[in-house]
């Protein structure tokens, strides 16, 4: 392999391969609980190219959610490397990490973590609020949200909106500020079946529409056929 101007090439056909926005080697990750060391991660490699929806699927104590709270800055690693986009998450500081959350990752949970006193706008803009700005939806977002089926619910406070439309609003805070990776934890968990095949359509026409990246966690492999690929975990490992 050589490498010009940031692009990797291959030796064989000169074609360009694309550098993963995200790149993890050797990751492990270990939880002092008493005396007894929990291994929740045991060495993980796992690479993923910009524009890709990947499903990351194992049961519960597989270590799916420790490496999605790693990836995202939100827990450091024991051992091993991370790079988002470019960047080592590994050696940041807290106001890096934080700031990566700002300007590179969004993340949408199970649970929809709406504040229950604003409306459906106003959580969606929470965040521009924080920073004292209060600035007006785009028309390239507006289509975002009409795509989503909340342009007409924005007015509305969480209670007056149903499980899949609460979700639909977590997604769009989640990605207002156009992060590069998306990572949903379960994001369908609270579901019935019917917003549960809605919300993952929505994910798949947002990954092919506007190429962001997208991280999903799930333990079901009806939710994992959404995505273009699939990683599965199990004992802190990719199998």
């Amino acid at each position: 392999m050589s490498n010009l101007t940031g692009v990797t090439l291959d030796n064989d056909n000169s074609m360009p391969l694309v550098a993963p926005i995200i790149r993890v080697r050797g990751l492990t990750k270990v939880y002092r609980v008493g005396d007894v060391d929990v291994h929740a991660l045991r060495g993980v490699d796992l690479d993923i190219t910009p524009g890709e929806f990947v499903a990351l699927i194992g049961a519960s104590g597989s270590g799916k959610s420790t490496l999605f709270h790693i990836l995202g800055g939100l827990t450091p690693p024991t051992a091993g490397s991370v790079v988002i986009n470019g960047r080592s998450v590994t050696g940041m500081t807290n106001q890096e990490r934080t700031e990566l959350r700002k300007t590179t990752v969004g993340f949408v949970f199970q649970k929809y973590n709406l504040l229950p006193t604003l409306s459906a706008e106003d959580n969606i803009k929470i965040v521009e609020y924080i920073g004292g700005r209060a600035t007006e939806f785009s028309p390239e977002f507006q289509d975002i949200l009409k795509l989503l089926g909340i342009r007409d619910r924005l007015k509305h406070k969480p209670r007056a909106l149903s499980g899949g439309q609460q979700q639909r609003v977590a997604i769009a805070r989640a990605i207002i500020k156009k992060p590069a990776i998306l990572l949903a934890d379960e994001p369908t968990g609270n579901l019935d079946s019917e917003n549960t095949a809605a919300v993952l359509e929505l994910l798949k026409d947002l990954n092919q529409r506007t190429g962001q990246t997208i991280l999903m966690i799930t333990h079901d492999p009806e939710a994992a056929a959404y995505a273009a690929r699939s990683v599965h975990m199990r004992d802190g490992r990719i199998v």
